[in-house]
């Protein structure tokens, strides 16, 4: 089974369909029973996840009857949904709505997320904000662009390299073992200044489109990264594990350091972890 880069329009069209129908309505009118917790007060689904997770996954299923289809809320009821991601002939990797706890929580920073995948490779990435009603897409050799609602095509490319001390950034050092979430909570200070949108759809296409300098994650679910990672890298950035290894869509772990380029991502690692 192959993917056809014509398809990108669909797939957007797509967000776009599942955002207007389940997202939206909700926004800022859930009902005290639309939201539940998961693993934490922060980890929040509400009717909205569930309802246009289900909506985009019956659509694919349609047009892609042997796809492999990786719903963040499928998976939370059944983690083995993620075998196989890393080998097969195509999967589409689905965020329903990433940044749930803005979302509930009546802040209008969250999106629909969406990443394909051919033979163990992240091949084309769309993010849909369905608040500003635009998409950032990105495909493999193709570039990235915002897509915006009248139409128009706006190429967009990562923030120039400069010193760490003059990079704005984010560290999610909540999800860190100490003493590593200390050290990086400390050593982030080095930087200009710092964002924290709880919404990793809004952070990546902070650094796309050059308003921001990186990022570094510690919980690597796919839902949240494979689209964010590709569109950063067809926009001129660099991403690699903690380690320095690349990040692949099989992977769960290992952290991820986003940058503008490789030189930065190498002084952002030395000063960031710097006892």
């Amino acid at each position: 089974m192959t993917f056809d880069e014509t398809e990108i329009d669909w797939l957007a069209n797509l967000l776009s369909d599942a955002a207007i129908a389940e997202i939206m309505p909700r926004f800022r009118r859930l009902d005290e029973g639309e939201v539940r917790q998961k693993t934490s007060a922060a980890d929040l689904v509400t009717e909205a996840d569930v309802n246009a997770e289900r909506l985009i996954t019956v659509r694919l299923r349609e047009r892609y009857p042997q796809a492999m289809i990786v719903g963040e809320e499928a998976c939370s009821d059944d983690p083995t949904l993620l075998q196989g991601l890393g080998d097969t002939d195509l999967g589409f990797v689905v965020d329903p709505v990433d940044g749930t706890f803005n979302f509930a929580s009546g802040v209008p920073l969250f999106g629909v997320m969406l990443g394909v995948v051919v033979k163990g490779e992240t091949v084309a990435g769309i993010i849909h904000d369905p608040v500003g009603k635009d998409w950032l897409i990105g495909a493999k050799g193709a570039g990235s662009h915002i897509r915006h609602a009248h139409g128009t095509l706006e190429k967009v490319h990562v923030a120039e390299p400069v010193p760490m001390s003059e990079m704005t950034g984010a560290v999610s050092w909540q999800y860190m073992p100490e003493p590593e979430r200390s050290r990086l909570a400390r050593n982030q200070t080095k930087s200009l200044s710092q964002f924290g949108y709880r919404c990793a759809a809004h952070e990546y296409r902070l650094l796309a489109s050059g308003h921001a300098h990186f990022v570094v994650y510690n919980k690597l679910m796919p839902w949240d990264h494979l689209a964010g990672v590709l569109i950063h890298a067809e926009a001129g950035g660099y991403a690699a594990h903690f380690d320095g290894s690349a990040y692949l869509p099989s992977h769960v772990g290992g952290g991820l350091l986003v940058a503008p380029d490789k030189e930065s991502w190498r002084e952002l690692r030395r000063e960031l972890w710097a006892e």
